[in-house]
């Protein structure tokens, strides 16, 4: 009698121990008023525990160009070298303003896909995204007014256009559009930062929040597109260069700025990861807890595609003895 093969490695549940590394070393700078300081705390932590994970990974999104970080770079290989083979997308700490202000919403995340697999944005900085729950998944479209949009999805839910809420950016480029959004009648949440959070909020069945639109970073789209393929729901996003410069870059290599691109297309295949810890509380985690000097608290989101799985994960540390085990670098 043949035998069914079990599960093989779920990935997620060793990519937490360095979201959870990452927020509890930024959470000693909370509110500290030192971005640099919450985020370089973040990538210290991270890139020591990633350092021991069984795998063989590249940075595809990551802090930037070598010459502009020392660590977690884009193309830096990381894990003990062993299979799988795959490509690595880290937000240490997504909000490094919010971390430095003690304001919410502040997590450390990372997602991880097949070798090949994560989409890489070249040169373009910023994307236009418009993401929702599975049941208005159909509707996203940023050739269409957003407006419109609004009206379908209130339609589709049988609901008042005054029920809808968006959550975007606060951002001048966002006026007019905030502008229409309202004039409409539709609910508006801004944010100052942090749109992974907030995509995971838009596609949330626990969430007051119907839709995330706005113009935000590209490789926080890519990260976004690897929650939402485990949470279910749709993203779509357009390439959305800064200047003239950013955009003839983009079409020299072969870029098509006018293409929107799904959560597939963000990350292509149908097995990755994501995990996230929560820094400062927020809609979506409890940031890192204090209980005296012994210990600290932490809460997980830890994600699989393939699976559907999503797990909340509320973890208690020694505070001391994670200090010693990363040479007082987090804890």
């Amino acid at each position: 009698m043949s035998q069914t093969p079990g599960p093989d490695r779920n990935l997620a549940m060793e990519l937490v121990r360095t979201t959870e590394a990452a927020a509890l070393a930024a959470a000693r700078m909370v509110g500290r008023g030192d971005k640099i300081g919450a985020d370089q705390a973040a990538v210290d932590a991270m890139r020591l525990v990633l350092g021991t994970v069984s795998m063989d990974g590249t940075v595809v999104i990551g802090e930037g160009e070598k010459d502009e970080a020392p660590m977690l770079y884009n193309g830096e290989r990381i894990g003990d070298g062993a299979p799988p083979e795959v490509d690595i997308a880290v937000d240490p700490l997504e909000g490094t303003t919010l971390a430095a202000k003690g304001m919410p919403s502040a997590l450390a995340v990372i997602a991880l896909s097949e070798r090949g697999t994560m989409f890489n944005p070249g040169p373009i900085v910023y994307m236009e995204k418009l993401a929702g729950a599975e049941d208005i998944a159909d509707l996203l479209d940023l050739e269409r007014p957003l407006t419109k949009t609004i009206e379908l999805v209130a339609e589709r839910r049988g609901v008042e256009i005054n029920d809808v809420m968006v959550v975007m950016l606060e951002r001048d480029r966002h006026e007019q559009t905030l502008k229409e959004v309202r004039e409409l009648g539709a609910r508006v949440r801004l944010i100052a930062h942090g749109d992974v959070s907030a995509a995971m909020l838009a596609v949330s069945d626990r969430s007051p929040v119907d839709l995330l639109w706005g113009i935000g970073g590209t490789p926080e789209g890519v990260i976004s597109a690897a929650a939402i393929k485990s949470l279910g729901g749709g993203m779509v996003g357009r390439l959305w260069p800064r200047d003239d410069a950013e955009r003839q870059a983009a079409i020299d290599e072969g870029y098509d700025l006018s293409r929107q691109l799904t959560q597939d297309d963000l990350v292509r295949g149908d097995d990755c990861f994501f995990a996230a810890t929560g820094v400062t509380d927020g809609d979506m985690l409890q940031g890192v807890r204090y209980h005296g000097a012994k210990s600290a608290t932490t809460e997980s989101l830890v994600m699989r595609s393939r699976s559907g799985t999503v797990r909340r994960i509320s973890a208690r540390h020694d505070r001391s003895k994670l200090r010693s085990l990363g040479s007082g670098r987090y804890g």
